[in-house]
């Protein structure tokens, strides 16, 4: 029997709804431990992705960290409603620059 991997989002619930319609899983979280948990809970079920507003993310920057190295979940900062903080970008970066060792994404001229 081969696993179903689904797509979560979670984050402030105004900026994640709309993903309901495509039918992703939207998850409503605000505070550290309410993240964490929402976090840890799909990690455990089956979710492949969980994309994650920025400003929920600073929230729970520890627990995030625990997935990085790990396959599953890639754990993917969006933008929230307020628009974007910049450390979604910056989680891209220094993943492209680990990966291949070079930042090849924002050279200075």
């Amino acid at each position: 029997m081969s696993v179903m991997y689904k797509i979560g989002v979670v984050g402030e619930r105004d900026a994640i709804l709309g993903f309901k319609s495509l039918g992703l899983d939207v998850f409503a979280a605000y505070e550290e431990e309410e993240i964490s948990r929402t976090l840890n809970t799909l990690a455990r079920n089956d979710y492949a992705v969980i994309f994650i507003t920025e400003e929920t993310a600073m929230k729970a920057k520890e627990t995030i960290d625990k997935y990085t190295s790990r396959p599953f979940p890639a754990i993917i900062l969006i933008p929230g409603a307020k628009g974007s903080t910049g450390i979604g970008m910056m989680a891209i970066k220094e993943s492209v620059e680990k990966a291949i060792g070079t930042d090849i994404l924002f050279k200075e001229d």
